[in-house]
């Protein structure tokens, strides 16, 4: 379980965390926030750091980013890859950057491996091995993702209980992890030393009360994705870049269907359904880690005064750090 309670040391500069699944409200919260106290956001979102990538990954508009600028947003090519490690640095820099602002970091998003990272530090992992990606990946072709799920249960138990059996890049990791270093992630992680920043947080998790509302809402921002263009974006990364289908931004959920549609390694017409199932499946794994590795301050996302009362919470935890 990681703690980030509130610390007693007023010399901390205070933090706020705001995580929870897709489609939970995050981003309204926090520009809920902005509107009222001196916050700077920053965006933790594996997604939302790749340029063009604006429709299938619900990034604000130009407008929205005008008057809510966040950090984080828009810092690399789809045809590039993003790991925790750099968000780490990056987000520990603009953070220092908005606390000597006299300004709150207001950190907001779904990633949870990324705010894991920024909490814990990162343990010590070997490097990638293309070679041993290569035959891990020829291997699942034969034996498929949920088999190599089984051989990493085998391997490390912790780390396949975790992970959902298709979640081939991150299997692909994990059983990389085990055969270089010849000792289970899970292992590796604990031994890790636990760096938590300078910070006095206060984390706030949106969680749903009622999972079928959820859902509800992750049907109607797909279909509203599906209006706006989603399939017209895919072409367009596609013609832009030098893409393949299991780069990390178009493993993205909702890139990768669509991609699949046009390539019609799936029907088109199954396109919406199985972008629902994949968010839907999305949001179920971040619920998960939420509930399981963090320690926060849970609210109903459904609820309809949500922001006000976590502006209430927000507006004691800022009082509470002013010096005495």
């Amino acid at each position: 379980m990681i703690a980030f309670a509130a610390m007693n040391s007023p010399r901390l500069p205070p933090a706020i965390l705001i995580m929870g699944p897709t489609a939970s409200g995050k981003t309204a919260v926090a520009m809920a926030l902005a509107d009222q106290f001196p916050v700077e956001l920053i965006s933790v979102d594996s997604a939302q750091v790749f340029r063009d990538m604006d429709v299938g990954t619900a990034k604000p508009d130009r407008a929205t980013l005008a008057r809510y600028p966040h950090r984080l947003i828009d810092l690399i090519s789809p045809e590039e890859s993003y790991s925790a490690a750099r968000f780490r640095n990056d987000a520990l820099s603009a953070m220092a950057e908005i606390t000597a602002a006299g300004k709150v970091p207001v950190l907001v998003g779904g990633t949870m491996l990324y705010f894991r990272a920024l909490l814990n530090g990162l343990a010590d992992l070997p490097q990638a091995d293309a070679t041993l990606r290569a035959e891990i990946d020829a291997e699942a072709a034969t034996l498929g993702w949920p088999a190599m799920h089984a051989k990493l249960a085998h391997l490390d138990p912790l780390t396949a209980a975790r992970l959902h059996p298709t979640d081939s890049q991150r299997l692909q990791r994990a059983l990389e992890i085990c055969q270089l270093s010849g000792r289970p992630m899970s292992e590796l992680l604990a031994e890790s030393e636990h760096q938590h920043p300078p910070y006095d947080f206060l984390s706030i998790g949106l969680l749903p009360a009622d999972r079928a509302e959820l859902h509800a809402r992750i049907a109607r921002r797909f279909d509203e994705m599906l209006l706006a263009g989603l399939d017209d974006e895919v072409r367009m990364l596609r013609q832009k870049y030098s893409l393949h289908l299991n780069m990390p931004s178009m493993r993205c959920v909702g890139y990768r269907q669509t991609w699949e549609a046009q390539e019609g390694l799936i029907p088109h017409k199954e396109l919406r359904d199985r972008g629902i199932f994949a968010t839907r499946q999305l949001a179920k794994r971040q619920i998960t880690w939420l509930t399981n590795s963090f320690e926060a301050e849970n609210f109903d996302c459904l609820r309809g005064d949500l922001t006000d009362v976590i502006a209430g919470r927000v507006d004691n935890f800022l009082a509470s750090n002013q010096p005495a």
